[in-house]
Order: C-alpha cells, then structure tokens, then sequence
C-alpha cells in the first residue's frame, strides 16, 4: 500500500499557528508573571506598568501597511520582519534601567503584531486549505491559547528558578528561530500551492473552495458600505477583552483570594478551553455567519466576567465566571479574520484586516488605561469590567444589524 502523501499547507498551517500563538501568549498571557518581579525592582505602579499594553495603538497603526506589503509582496517577507521585531523587543529587556525602556521595547513588540499574527493566518490559511478555511483558521488560531497554555508556566517557571531576565531571552530567542523557520518553509506562490494539491491528490477535493479566492470588495467600496462602519464598530468593542480584561486577570483572580498558583491555573484554564472554543466557533462559521456566532461569543464574555465580579458571589462565582468567558473568549480570535473575510472576501482582505486593527488601537489603548486608572483609585478591577461588558452589549448589537454586501456583484 502507498502511503498518503505528506501536504506542505499543515508545516505552513503550523509556523503560523506558532507565530500567532507564541506572539500573543508571550506577550498577553504571560505579562502578569512579570507584573510583581518588574514593579519590585523598579518600583513602577499598576497604571505605569499597563501603560505599555497601551502601546498597541502601534499594532493599528503598522497594520494599514503590513495589510497593504501583504496584499503585494507576500505573506513571507512580512512575518519575518514582524518576528524579528517581536524578537528583538523581549531579547533586549534585561538591559532595561528606566521606564521608557520598556515602553520602547513594547513599542517594538506590537509593531510586529499585525504582521505575526492575523495577517498570516488569514491569507495562508485562505490560500492552503480553501475548502475548509473555518474549521482551518480555528485550528491555526487556536495557537493563541497554545501560547496562553504554555507561557506563563514557562515565565513563571523561569523566573522562579532564574529570573525575569532570562525569562525574556528565552522569549526573544524562541521567536527569532521561528522567523528563521519561516523563511526555509512558507510560500503562498499559487503555482506551488497548486501543484502541492495536485501532489497529494487534494486539487479535486479543493477546486470548490478555490472558486472566488479573488472575489470579494476594494477597499473604497467596503469604506461607502454601512456594513463596513458597524462591523468596525463591532469588533472594535469585542477586542477590548484583550487588553482590558484578559491581561488583568492573574491579577483580579489574586486580589479576590486566589493562590498565586490557583491564579495562573485560572488563566491557563482559559487558554486551554479556548483551544476547542476556536475549532467549534470556526467550524461553525462554515455554516452560519460568522459575524453571528461573534455575537454568541460577546454573550458568553460578558455573562463570565459578570461572574466574575459578583458582590458575594464568591470563588465559585469566579470559576464559573472563567469556565464562561473561555468559551467564548477562545473563538474570538478565529471569528475576527474570518468575520472579515467572509463580509469582504479575499480581494482587499491584507488591507482591510490592516484599517480592522487599526481601529483597535481604541481599545488596545483605552483598555488597560481604563483598567489601570481605575484600579488605583479604587483598589480592584470591578468597575473597569464593568464597562467593558458594557462595551461588550454595543459590539452585540452592531454586528447583529450589519449587512452582508453582495460580493458577487462586486467583483471584477
């Protein structure tokens, strides 16, 4: 018997679940690991700490022109760049000695962002797997909560027995070897991609998805289309659950009790929950709008950190509250690209993704100094997260009303 033939899409499908995941589980997840060790020794409070977070308006304001490079240059180039940015940002934090070092630093870590993580993942995986790019974009995704999962053990681990310091060597050296990897192994070249299908016996098997990669709106129609505003609007106010709620949850959890051990195990619950999350929210994309189940996912965060914060509800409220918010937490990151791509196809998708993350400098910026600002006037995070469900119910709604243009008739 012939064994089936290896397809080269799962080694790119791979590296960008890598660069997707490492990125974002490094930088997000794991940034409360370093909160109590860098405000030791340098004695920086809560709202100069999340201030760098704020620092991922350079993510929205980079995104335009990676989206733009992407659209014309390829996918390759682009992520290697980003990756060595993200690189050198953790490789060089040891040497830090005052406060606008680290912002500097985070500055170089977030203009790598775009081009790290979204980017990559909706092109390639549009290109490789066409005939199942949900479920795909799910599973490549879900290299967030792979990062979420192993991040913080391994900073945590590393700075117990070591120290921040090499924790965030660690880090940089990690990243540069997968910008390395990146180079040898990934090509979005339609007559390679072509020919592997061929190869490997899937071109029949894809023939259906391929139809219409190039369809889709310019970015001067989707920017006349109501569509355009609302759903901008829309994941605009999902994504404050990133930088608002997300990298203050080790601490929230040990502020209302938690053991510094429970602690980390309530964000790495969250990360490994959001792995099957992604898988069924992108598999249901394939059937339902995408834009749909983002509001389901919008539901399901706002009920979990409500539960969270409930007066008196004590640490069995907090764990139902994590066990909800993951569920739909963990599906966000894939319904983001594939919202996108599925209300505006592939034909402007690098630039349109690039002016989505840009509007998301609101809330890369307004979420940590919301929670920082607030948290040290009033001793704990409840009434940032309050707003931010808030928040939440506006994106509900917007994306709930936003129409589906009609791409076939503009394509061409």
């Amino acid at each position: 018997m012939r064994l089936p033939r290896f397809y080269r899409g799962y080694v790119v499908a791979l590296l960008s679940f890598l660069s997707t995941g490492l990125a974002i589980g490094m930088t997000q997840y794991s940034f409360g690991e370093f909160a109590a060790p860098l405000q030791s020794q340098f004695g920086w409070n809560q709202t100069q700490l999340n201030l760098s977070l704020s620092f991922g308006f350079i993510s929205g304001l980079v995104a335009p022109l990676a989206g733009k490079w992407t659209d014309q240059f390829g996918v390759r180039p682009v992520m290697f760049v980003s990756l060595l940015l993200i690189a050198i940002g953790f490789a060089l934090r040891p040497l830090m000695s005052e406060l606008w070092h680290w912002y500097a630093l985070s500055s170089l870590v977030y203009a790598g962002f775009p081009g790290a993580t979204v980017l990559p993942a909706g092109k390639l995986v549009a290109a490789w797997f066409p005939d199942t790019v949900g479920r795909m974009t799910g599973l490549v995704v879900a290299g967030n909560n792979f990062g979420g999962m192993t991040m913080p053990p391994v900073a945590a681990a590393v700075i117990g027995l070591v120290s921040w310091h090499w924790a965030y060597i660690a880090f940089g050296a990690t990243i540069a070897l997968l910008a390395l990897a990146v180079v040898a192994f990934i090509t979005e070249d339609p007559n390679r991609i072509s020919e592997e299908m061929r190869r490997t016996g899937r071109a029949a098997r894809d023939a259906a998805g391929r139809v219409g990669q190039a369809a889709g709106l310019t970015v001067g129609q989707a920017l006349r289309s109501a569509s355009f505003w609302l759903t901008i609007i829309g994941i605009t106010a999902a994504t404050f659950t990133y930088q608002g709620v997300l990298t203050q949850l080790r601490q929230h959890f040990g502020e209302v009790g938690f053991a510094p051990a429970a602690a980390t195990l309530a964000v790495t619950v969250i990360a490994t929950m959001g792995i099957g999350s992604k898988l069924a929210f992108g598999r249901a994309s394939e059937r339902w709008s995408a834009r749909r189940m983002t509001v389901l996912s919008l539901v399901f965060q706002a009920v979990g950190v409500a539960l969270m914060i409930l007066p008196n509800g004590g640490i069995v409220s907090v764990w139902a509250g994590v066990l909800v918010f993951a569920l739909g937490f963990g599906g966000l990151g894939a319904l983001i690209v594939l919202v996108v791509r599925q209300t505006f196809g592939m034909r402007s998708f690098g630039a349109l993704m690039g002016l989505f993350t840009l509007a998301q400098i609101i809330s890369s910026s307004g979420g940590p100094l919301l929670a920082g600002m607030v948290h040290d006037r009033t001793g704990s995070f409840d009434l940032a997260f309050v707003i931010i469900i808030g928040i939440f119910v506006l994106g509900m709604v917007t994306l709930w009303i936003a129409p589906q243009p009609k791409l076939e008739e503009r394509d061409g």
